[in-house]
């Protein structure tokens, strides 16, 4: 994965999106935390109450079209997908764009996403109590994301292209007033 091509095209939406509140950074923990949320609902091993556990991985992208014409997508993967969006986001808020990638794994996916979460809210906290975050917190941060795309199944090539088409929907929606 080509972090600095993934920064630099996040930039250009963030440039392009404008928004510049001193709420910022809080908008972009929730919005990360919120966006785990809704990968781990695609995951779904987590839920013991359900009979349907099997991650989401192949859903119709246009459910009305006609057998022959139907494409499918990875639910899973775009959710992660817009999780990166928040990760860049928050390195381009702390102006953290050289970082070293790593992994970190928790002995299961649950835990795993605990772990994205915790660090997070670790970020926030952080900030509100000194100010500041040191850049070490916000790569483990990221390196606990690529263990749980890793513990997901995802190839850094793979979270590489889903993201470079998201953040061409995310621009069309910028067109369209989203």
């Amino acid at each position: 994965m080509n972090i600095a091509k993934l920064f630099e095209m996040q930039k250009v939406l963030r440039d392009r999106i404008g928004y510049n509140g001193e709420d910022r950074f809080n908008k972009l923990i929730l919005a990360l935390i919120a966006e785990a949320g809704e990968c781990a609902n695609e995951q779904r091993t987590w839920k013991f109450w359900s009979k349907n556990q099997e991650p989401r991985t192949k859903a119709l992208k246009y459910p009305a079209m006609m057998e022959e014409d139907k494409e499918y997508y990875n639910p899973l993967l775009e959710e992660y997908v817009d999780k990166l969006h928040f990760i860049l986001e928050i390195g381009l808020e702390l102006d953290y764009i050289e970082i070293d990638l790593f992994s970190i794994k928790e002995k299961n996916v649950t835990n795993q996403f605990i772990e994205v979460s915790g660090r997070a809210y670790n970020l926030y906290f952080q900030k509100r109590v000194s100010g500041e975050v040191p850049k070490g917190m916000y790569e483990v941060l990221v390196a606990t994301f690529i263990g749980l795309g890793e513990m997901l199944g995802f190839t850094m090539e793979q979270i590489e292209q889903a993201y470079m088409e998201k953040n061409k929907i995310n621009h069309k929606r910028q067109e369209s007033g989203y």
